[in-house]
């Protein structure tokens, strides 16, 4: 089973609560898929095993077999190849635009003056933290778009035999789609701010028109604030847990440490009601 930890926005707890969730469930694994600034580990000090290096395949044009016709130009759709013609025979890669989608591959004509080669995007590290499998994926920096990167950690989840918590990156955008759309279930992180449900009402529709399986968990939940609750009671959303507005909470945070006995028993008792919510 895949449970997906996703958030309107950044900072709202959405890491704090996998790590807490993750803990709690293991044995299992845990993803850390926000792989533009992954830091689940920063609060599970995993051993890292192996890392493996993500790589996609980009052109490389073999000066001695093109004829510089230019139709592997013409055919980028993301215009990442220019083709200068004779008697100039000069030819510009950009490999901060290159999808990696293999058109000017196939659309070239010589045989052998297009090849596709290896390049490094990313790693993705493989570990333990006790009892837990961990694994995070690391962004290049500079890279346009982590949607492939995320594809490759959603792959290993589908593979893996027990359950997993994917810890997905903020917002609604693309690598956030990427992350959730193999879901069994998703739950959705909010603070009880006026923002917070904003941002919150954003990822809801989101994970609707991905017709997904969600609940709530409210971060920084304080008594008398009933924002989220009021927020999701309007829209049918169930709201599964809360953590507590707390200072010991927050100093703990910023040593790199959660409180995970705290609340394991009633982060089981989560697990078990989310496997039966997701049929």
């Amino acid at each position: 089973m895949i449970i997906s930890v996703a958030s309107g926005k950044g900072g709202t707890g959405k890491t704090t609560f996998s790590v807490l969730l993750a803990r709690a469930v293991a044995p299992a694994l845990y993803i850390d898929a926000d792989v533009e600034e992954p830091n689940g580990g920063i609060f599970l000090k995993p051993d890292i095993e192996r890392e493996e290096d993500f790589t996609e395949l980009v052109p490389k044009i073999i000066p001695e077999k093109c004829t510089y016709c230019g139709e592997c130009a013409r055919a980028c759709p993301y215009k990442a190849l220019v083709i200068i013609p004779p008697p100039a025979k000069k030819d510009l890669f950009f490999p901060e635009l290159c999808h990696s989608c293999g058109v000017c591959a196939y659309v070239c004509p010589e045989k052998g003056a297009l090849i596709e080669v290896p390049r490094k995007k990313g790693v993705i590290r493989v570990g333990k933290a006790g009892d837990l499998d961990f694994m995070e994926g690391v962004l290049n920096i500079g890279e346009p778009t982590a949607v492939p990167l995320i594809k490759s950690l959603v792959k290993r989840a589908r593979e893996y035999p027990g359950d997993v918590i994917l810890d997905a990156p903020p917002g609604t955008s693309c690598p956030v789609v990427e992350a959730v759309g193999e879901a069994d279930f998703v739950l959705l992180v909010a603070e009880p701010t006026p923002f917070g449900v904003h941002d919150l009402s954003l990822v809801v529709d989101m994970v609707r028109q991905l017709d997904k399986r969600f609940a709530v968990v409210v971060n920084k939940a304080q008594e008398g604030n009933t924002l989220v609750e009021d927020y999701a009671r309007r829209e049918g959303i169930p709201v599964l847990f809360k953590i507590p507005f707390s200072e010991e909470i927050a100093r703990m945070y910023s040593r790199g440490e959660l409180p995970f006995g705290r609340f394991e028993a009633q982060l089981r008792e989560l697990h078990l009601k989310i496997k039966e919510m997701a049929g």
